[in-house]
């Protein structure tokens, strides 16, 4: 695998991680569906996503978090493969969540968590292969409803690990949230980026970049001629619209749909390398659900 190739799966899969950990510390319930109809393919993909957080108040202003996040992804590959495709119809992604977090000062807070996960085809009994180690530190300065602002913002600095990337050390992390003035609002960073226009207090509207995705063990291995494979990866690149409807303040609706501009699919051997790429045609995309959240 080249050097450049094993640069970008890294940051990919460590800039979805920043997501997961980051939203697992905010989101208290959240339900969602994901679906990617593949161009000119019979194939599809899609995700149904549940998570759950229980925040215990340890003293004023601090928080321990306990929760769980279960994602199952549907592939439903009917293109004419050169192999089997039965072991690859279900992947589950099961995610178990601790978190702390607490002020520091008047200006600063700080979010932990520790998140072990299970990514698998989970066809047979769980194996080392199967587990994987995330977490991440966060500084959160918040200043979104400091009304002597006349242009509120706030900022997140943190470091996150994430064994799914291969890189033996945690890698750093930014987002910058800014209000342009009543209505347009922005955040730049990454997994996704955003510019918002709020209609009213329960309405907004979005246009976004966003990076989407997964890496799994697969338990049935096989052989593709004279290669084994070991591992699946979905890398996904998007941008579109969407729409959030606040039913209150803590509870959003949400929906969001747009293009891929990349899309990667692609089986992988034990170091993984590419072995075998399922699609790569960028098509429609469509995420839809509710959360409630900090």
């Amino acid at each position: 695998m080249s050097y450049r190739l094993i640069f970008l799966m890294s940051l990919f899969v460590f800039l979805t991680g920043i997501k997961q950990c980051y939203a697992q510390l905010t989101d208290l319930v959240r339900l969602e569906y994901s679906f990617i109809p593949q161009s000119k393919s019979d194939d599809s993909y899609n995700r149904l996503r549940a998570l759950l957080n229980y925040p215990i108040e340890t003293k004023k202003d601090c928080y321990l978090i306990i929760g769980a996040e279960y994602n199952r992804v549907i592939l439903n590959l009917e293109e004419d493969y050169p192999f089997d495709t039965s072991a690859l119809n279900r992947i589950h992604i099961i995610d178990l969540n601790l978190g702390y977090t607490f002020k520091w000062n008047d200006r600063w807070r700080v979010g932990l968590n520790f998140n072990p996960r299970i990514a698998s085809t989970l066809t047979r009994k769980l194996g080392s292969d199967d587990y994987f180690l995330n977490g991440g530190v966060f500084l959160i300065h918040d200043r979104r409803d400091d009304t002597s602002l006349k242009r509120p913002y706030r900022l997140i600095l943190g470091l996150t690990y994430n064994a799914t990337t291969g890189i033996p050390f945690p890698l750093p992390f930014i987002s910058y949230f800014r209000n342009i003035n009543e209505n347009w609002s922005f955040n730049a960073g990454v997994p996704k980026s955003n510019l918002k226009y709020t209609i009213n207090t329960k309405n907004s509207l979005q246009a976004f970049v966003a990076l989407d995705g997964y890496l799994a063990h697969i338990q049935d291995k096989y052989a593709i001629g004279n290669q084994e494979v070991d591992h699946i990866s979905l890398s996904v690149a998007v941008g579109g619209l969407g729409y959030e409807y606040l039913f209150t303040k803590n509870l959003v609706g949400y929906l969001y749909t747009g293009y891929t501009f990349r899309l990667n699919n692609v089986l992988r051997d034990e170091n993984r390398d590419e072995v075998f790429k399922l699609d790569e045609i960028n098509a429609f995309y469509l995420r839809t659900g509710i959360k409630f959240k900090i």
